[in-house]
């Protein structure tokens, strides 16, 4: 296993603890609203702080991008990390949230760890080394067309996404007919690792942060399914606008979404 990777586990581990502790006191724990329906409490703070610290005795020198925290500058290795994606979930105890971790060199996804503690799931992948969960090998489903596909998504119901919610919903309508259904649990990251691991054969969702895919795009990739913005293109991560699935699914799936993305509205 490749030392980042490595460490990438433990910080994930670690910060994994922490969330599991408050979990069964939720009631005492302080909660700020970053905006509507967007919240941030003290135990993505605290495991955010937690993971920074490992990563920062053993790669002082790297760059970061963290939820919280924001920048900080470094060499050409960056780790991006949202130490809890689902902090919704996790606050009315819906059992769909994890740690996400990814390390990018230069303009390149390495290696990617997403940890749900509740169920003691690590979803791994290094570029070119394939993904696992706990060890077991992933491959994303071998389904064969959207037709009967189950897909996961993601609304866009914070404030600063409304301008984008009537495309979305175009969207959500030209793709729920031929599928066998459409699931929104609110951890992208999670949903990026079901992907993977063919609990589901696609996912899409608009105007994503970088610490909210940056891990999963890469287990996806490295279980054998592609990734791309809606109209096909690479720079999801600069647009927040993703689409991942098995081969076969993608296929279908950018030929509905690809209309939809050449006529987005531009934030107001």
């Amino acid at each position: 296993m490749h030392p980042m990777l490595n460490t990438a586990i433990r910080a994930a581990r670690r910060a994994g603890t922490i969330i599991m502790r408050h979990l069964d006191r939720l009631e005492r724990v302080a909660i700020e609203t970053k905006g509507r329906a967007d919240f941030v409490t003290e135990v993505d703070r605290m495991a955010e702080a937690e993971i920074i610290a490992i990563l920062r005795t053993a790669y002082p020198n790297h760059a970061i991008l963290a939820e919280e925290s924001g920048a900080q500058d470094g060499n050409e290795f960056r780790w991006i990390i949202d130490p809890l994606d689902g902090t919704t979930n996790y606050l009315h105890q819906f059992p769909q949230y994890a740690v996400s971790i990814a390390v990018k060199h230069k303009n390149r996804l390495e290696h990617a760890v997403v940890y749900d503690p509740l169920k003691d799931e690590l979803f791994t992948a290094s570029r070119g080394a394939g993904a696992q969960l706990n060890d077991r090998r992933l491959r994303v489903s071998n389904s064969s067309r959207l037709e009967g596909a189950l897909i996961g998504t993601g609304f866009p119901f914070k404030n600063e996404h409304e301008y984008l919610l009537d495309s979305y919903l175009q969207m959500f309508r030209a793709m729920v007919t031929p599928t066998a259904g459409i699931r929104r649990a609110g951890s992208a990251a999670l949903d990026l690792a079901y992907v993977a691991a063919s609990r589901l054969d696609g996912f899409w969702e608009l105007n994503l942060n970088p610490w909210d895919m940056a891990a999963g795009v890469l287990l996806v990739q490295e279980a054998g399914g592609i990734v791309s913005d809606i109209e096909g293109g690479h720079d999801f991560l600069e647009s927040g606008h993703v689409v991942a699935a098995a081969p076969k699914v993608f296929k279908d799936m950018i030929k509905i979404l690809r209309p939809f993305g050449t006529e987005l509205p531009t934030p107001p």
